[in-house]
């Protein structure tokens, strides 16, 4: 066990720690931007934390504080520890996954599949590229394993009422982080209730130990969002009211099948044959244990359907189950090998050709996604970073709306600004609704003509106007696709702008974040030469 554990913590801290692709927005902007703007008092704050009731809650951005913190503290923060902590602690956190995984899986189907679930767990395409990630839901995804532990998957022995309690913190730390992880709570609550049952005095004691953590977690998240917001706040109902509302349609819709049909595929990658099979025998042969958690993600997919709005990362706490049920395949199929085959692993519990074939199809496009998939999105800050204050004065951002981190990367106390992307929060009717994002991109010329002075001035004030109206920056920074846009090179030479670094960004599907990163400098001089 010490062993593994160990194993678990030096895998996910160095994936942490030589990630360095953009994957989603959230990961800094509901993380590390928050966290950086309370501590050093200046950052890129989105809608969600700026409007009236705000949505988004500090629990989770509160981790990165004592951090950033601690490196303000001792002036480190000027050094590569800035971005290298935070990558530490969420690596440590993600962790707790692997490390849990084992525990369950011991008590859901047995010793004989601990070897294989944790093969499954270290190795996981989606737990590469997200777990160590500063994401809600991957510290969602861990304290949902660690309640699921201390969850009594066996009916025949009286429930220990501390395991309970251990059972209901980390349901309601999930819940903390992601109030939407009540849904598969929903689920499991009420064969515990009639487990319970058989003993009254237990149950009460369930109950009023549920009332009490329920309690204690709405007290936790009302006295930390009333602190940081400076009023009385409870973002878990706003967050609901926002979701359910047409503005998280804002962000894409997607039809019901879509749990199904690609992001659970997708969550469980090349362990797919083997997640299918592991389902149709916990379903037709169990054990109970095994059949009620591949109920509970038929559950929490289905309700997570009914929501216009979807995206594979929600189901992400629903991918150490879907471990549980491919591990039950593999050892499964070990045992009708032939007992002297030599395609098999005995140190696992599976066949050779399993570990090799999941190996290499899982790791392969992991490392891909981890190293050069969109890391330009993220070394175009470290360069901005490392250049000297004289030169660096201001930076725009001409890409679509949070395409890369903001303060959290610089640490530059100048004028930052970058194009909007508020959805419709007044009413406006969504199928006409443009944000200034998808309105530069429709006429990128006539936007600058529109929205920026007709001449820079080489003082670099902020854009105290923005979003209406722009100030010319020392730096510009966008993809290179937006130099195919008719006028629009022409504009930003005329403007005195010019290449001074670039950087591949790997496959793209949008069309507007092709060409890779690209940043344009001013320089008095080009404006002459022009």
């Amino acid at each position: 066990m010490q062993h593994s554990t160990t194993l678990a913590l030096a895998v996910r801290v160095v994936i942490a720690s030589v990630t360095c692709t953009f994957f989603q927005p959230d990961e800094y902007f509901q993380a590390l931007e928050p966290a950086h703007f309370l501590v050093f008092g200046y950052g890129d704050l989105t809608w969600e934390w700026t409007s009236k009731p705000p949505i988004r809650s500090i629990v989770y951005p509160a981790l990165n504080i004592p951090i950033y913190w601690l490196l303000k503290i001792l002036r480190l923060d000027g050094t590569s520890l800035l971005i290298a902590a935070p990558k530490l602690l969420h690596g440590l956190l993600a962790a707790g996954t692997d490390i849990w995984i084992r525990e369950l899986s011991q008590k859901t189907l047995g010793q004989r599949h601990v070897p294989a679930t944790f093969f499954l767990s270290l190795t996981s395409f989606f737990h590469v590229l997200s777990l160590s990630r500063s994401m809600s839901n991957s510290l969602e995804t861990t304290f949902t394993t660690i309640a699921l532990c201390y969850y009594p998957w066996d009916t025949t022995v009286r429930p220990i009422r501390s395991k309970l309690r251990k059972f209901l913190m980390f349901a309601a730390l999930a819940c903390s982080v992601r109030v939407t992880s009540a849904i598969t709570w929903a689920f499991l609550f009420p064969p515990l209730v009639w487990n319970l049952s058989r003993n009254p005095a237990l149950l009460r004691a369930f109950i009023t130990e549920v009332i009490f953590a329920v309690c204690l977690a709405l007290c936790l998240l009302f006295t930390l969002d009333s602190t940081y917001y400076g009023m009385p706040t409870l973002t878990p109902l706003t967050f609901l009211r926002v979701n359910a509302s047409s503005i998280s349609l804002f962000y894409g819709t997607a039809p019901w099948h879509y749990y199904i049909s690609q992001a659970l595929p997708l969550l469980v990658g090349p362990a797919l044959p083997f997640v299918l099979h592991g389902a149709y025998l916990a379903f037709t042969q169990g054990p109970h244990p095994l059949k009620l958690l591949l109920y509970t993600v038929v559950w929490t997919s289905a309700v997570f359907s009914y929501a216009g709005h979807k995206e594979w990362r929600f189901l992400h706490p629903l991918v150490p189950v879907t471990h549980l049920l491919a591990a039950r395949s593999l050892v499964s199929l070990y045992d009708r090998a032939e007992p002297h085959s030599t395609t098999r692993n005995s140190s696992l519990g599976i066949k050779r050709t399993h570990v090799v074939s999941l190996t290499l199809l899982s790791l392969t496009p992991a490392l891909y996604v981890t190293r050069w998939h969109s890391s330009a999105q993220i070394s175009v800050l470290s360069h901005l970073r490392g250049l000297p204050d004289t030169e660096l004065r201001s930076v725009g951002f001409l890409m679509p709306c949070h395409s890369t981190p903001a303060q959290s990367h610089l640490h530059r106390p100048i004028p930052l600004w970058r194009l909007s992307c508020e959805p419709p929060l007044h009413g406006e009717d969504l199928s006409i609704y443009r944000d200034e994002t998808d309105t530069f991109f429709k006429k990128p010329a006539e936007f600058i003509s529109a929205r920026f002075p007709e001449h820079v001035d080489p003082t670099f004030p902020p854009s105290v106007d923005a979003p209406r109206r722009y100030v010319w920056p020392s730096h510009l920074v966008f993809f290179g696709a937006l130099l195919r846009e008719p006028g629009m090179e022409g504009v930003l030479r005329a403007k005195g702008y010019a290449e001074v670094w670039r950087a591949g960004n790997g496959i793209e599907e949008d069309p507007r974040r092709r060409g890779g990163v690209r940043i344009w400098r001013w320089n008095a001089l080009n404006t002459l030469i022009e």
